[in-house]
């Protein structure tokens, strides 16, 4: 079975997947766009969430579901960014948001693994962007980094108003996990599951996420499969068509069929973002 192969079900009909993060204004898919997008389509991955990161990326992101059928936008400033995040930036992401394109806020959050932001100007831009979402009544997108003990009382500040959360790429341990549950988060499983070194500790903690609360994402062009059976048709680079092989290994670590996975977190993905107005 090949990486891109797609999933299908009993009537050999391919299933219809969501990635849910993918950065595909990232300079590496300038030059074959068209084509990665033709391979996600030929692998069942119908709809694709374009990330913003900054108020940059987040314009690009916008622009690119404006332009391609199946895609649709988050706007927001990652906390690598934090420091861009005033007063016009957060006006102009408002103003972004009212496009339909744009189904949510971020990515934002914490990242005190690399602290490219001062902490104290990461964390006020995670509390702005999350009353921004309050405000507009969108979901959030959300990243977080080794900063869970101060990731959890701002998010904890800011649920009750918030309509839906997805921590995003989720790669932390059996508290936080349970901790974002226990907040009715939605929670992005990405191919972090698909490395041997790594990935051990998520693998066992899969199952324990509800189907109702399960995402997959590949995060492309970032985290590319370790496991995969053939190289990809860019060297080190990771794409949406790779979302069923991701959908595969995650459907293993839960003991279900892969049919069932896709079957599940393409609803929840609807439900979330409701990508089918992007036509």
């Amino acid at each position: 079975m090949r990486a891109h192969d797609p999933i299908l079900d009993d009537n050999a009909t391919p299933m219809p997947l969501m990635d849910i993060g993918v950065n595909l204004t990232d300079k590496r898919f300038a030059g074959d766009l068209d084509a990665v997008l033709e391979r996600a389509h030929a692998a069942g991955v119908q709809q694709q969430l374009v990330t913003g990161t900054s108020l940059v990326s987040s314009e690009a992101a916008l622009a690119l579901a404006q332009a391609h059928p199946g895609l649709s936008a988050t706007v927001g400033i990652h906390p690598h960014h934090a420091s861009d995040c005033d007063q016009p930036a957060l006006s102009a992401l408002a103003e972004l948001a009212t496009h339909p394109q744009v189904r949510a806020i971020g990515e934002t959050g914490l990242d005190f693994n690399r602290d490219f932001s001062p902490r104290p100007q990461q964390e006020k831009a995670f509390a702005e962007q999350l009353a921004l979402a309050c405000q507009l009544g969108k979901p959030v997108f959300l990243h977080q980094r080794d900063a869970h003990d101060r990731f959890l009382p701002i998010l904890r500040d800011h649920r009750d108003r918030l309509t839906n959360v997805v921590v995003h790429c989720f790669t932390d341990n059996r508290r936080a996990l349970f901790d974002y549950l226990d907040m009715d988060c939605h929670i992005g499983i990405t191919g972090w599951i698909c490395d041997e070194r790594r990935g051990g500790d998520l693998r066992a903690l899969v199952p324990n996420i509800p189907a109702a609360r399960l995402l997959v994402e590949t995060d492309c062009p970032y985290l590319l499969p370790r496991d995969l059976p053939e190289k990809p048709p860019v060297r080190g680079r990771n794409e949406p068509a790779l979302l069923p092989w991701i959908v595969r290994a995650l459907a293993s670590c839960r003991d279900e069929s892969a049919i069932d996975v896709a079957r599940c977190t393409w609803a929840n993905s609807l439900r979330l973002f409701s990508p089918s107005g992007n036509t």
